[in-house]
């Protein structure tokens, strides 16, 4: 296998297996509207070369909002604009998936810090002091509801795949986090109860979309929390394999779980060297080897030459890459020309400033070439 060949996952024909990870770009309007710049960051990803695009986290719900700017896709009123997000990069022979989120208690909207917000249990986030409501069995079934009905809704936008986010501390990871996740019935305590609501998500979907279109799903390996507290690998290969069973098609691994109050998150810095890069490379490589489904390794991919070795020595599939493509969205085109190609991303994070998100020192270069 090639990096730069091209392969399919169910429906979804991938041009090589480099994919363009989820990020946030806080550029929606304040309902979840797709805004002018929105659809020019897609069509000019779509033109960049990556294999797969995902988009930033999308809203399933009005009354829950992990940030501002987030796009929707809650009703069907965003079904034609999200239609013409898609036809814009297809029309460049990309295909794309929407990554749908619930955030919970893990929100830094700044009109959500005294709603009403889901939780597994009534524990209060470490990070943003929010205590949520413990969920019912009735709360349960509106989210399991409320992304099999927007995953419908991305279908019909055209749409070749959706993710769920069960990473990162948002909901869905909350319910695998033990700190988190206190309940007693079926869903809390064991890891297959705590596995419990996105395997029931995905199945719902499965049944709702039909067996032509791809669910992906990102998880956390680890939640990097003190011990006991957290999902840790041994429990991450289980639910990989329930996901798998419930009818997921490709896997996307993560870590960090950010209500953890660690202050760490899954995008590192200083990662200049290759021997830093691929940092989530040997939980990953265990994932890999225990379920059938394609895996996605993310978390600082930079070097072409070193994912071509994971490639060829371990059962992951894909890299997934955020980042770097905010500086060079045609990154995979220069590797295509020059696989030796350095990309020009110094991992300093300060994409995620006050504001839309961008590249920093992109844009700092390009002021400074105005100014002569």
């Amino acid at each position: 296998m090639k990096i730069l060949e091209a392969s399919k996952v169910r429906n979804v024909g991938l041009n090589n297996r480099l994919i363009r990870s989820a990020l946030w770009m806080n550029m929606a309007d304040k309902d979840g509207h797709i805004t002018p710049k929105l659809y020019q960051v897609y069509e000019e990803l779509s033109k960049g070369g990556v294999g797969l695009i995902i988009t930033g986290y999308s809203m399933v719900d009005p009354n829950d909002r992990p940030n501002p700017g987030m796009m929707g896709i809650y009703d069907d009123t965003f079904i034609d604009e999200h239609h013409k997000l898609v036809e814009k990069v297809h029309s460049n022979g990309t295909p794309i998936a929407i990554q749908l989120a619930y955030g919970g208690s893990q929100t830094n909207h700044p009109d959500f810090q005294n709603a009403e917000l889901f939780g597994p249990s009534a524990v209060k986030n470490r990070v943003t002091g929010i205590t949520p409501k413990e969920m019912s069995k009735q709360d349960i079934q509106h989210v399991i509801d409320s992304f099999t009905n927007a995953s419908v809704r991305a279908k019909k936008a055209g749409y070749d795949a959706v993710e769920l986010h069960s990473a990162h501390g948002y909901l869905l990871s909350q319910f695998l986090t033990p700190f988190c996740n206190r309940r007693e019935d079926e869903y809390g305590g064991c890891i297959e109860n705590r596995a419990r609501i996105t395997v029931e998500i995905i199945s719902s979907i499965r049944k709702a979309v039909g067996n032509d279109f791809t669910i992906m799903v990102k998880m956390n390996h680890d939640d990097y929390m003190d011990e006991s507290e957290g999902l840790v690998v041994t429990e991450a290969i289980e639910v990989a394999k329930m996901f798998e069973q419930a009818g997921a098609d490709m896997l996307e691994i993560s870590g960090v779980n950010e209500t953890s109050g660690k202050g760490i998150g899954p995008a590192r810095t200083k990662i200049h060297k290759p021997e830093l890069q691929s940092y989530f490379l040997e939980p990953t490589k265990q994932i890999a080897n225990a379920v059938s489904i394609p895996i996605i390794l993310m978390g600082g991919n930079r070097n072409f030459n070193r994912l071509q070795n994971i490639l060829d020595e371990s059962n992951i599939k894909y890299f997934s890459i955020a980042r770097p493509l905010l500086f060079e969205p045609d990154l995979v085109n220069k590797w295509k020309k020059d696989k030796e190609y350095k990309p020009r991303c110094v991992s300093c994070n300060g994409c995620y400033r006050e504001g839309e998100v961008g590249c920093v020192v992109k844009e700092k270069l390009r002021n400074k070439a105005m100014q002569k």
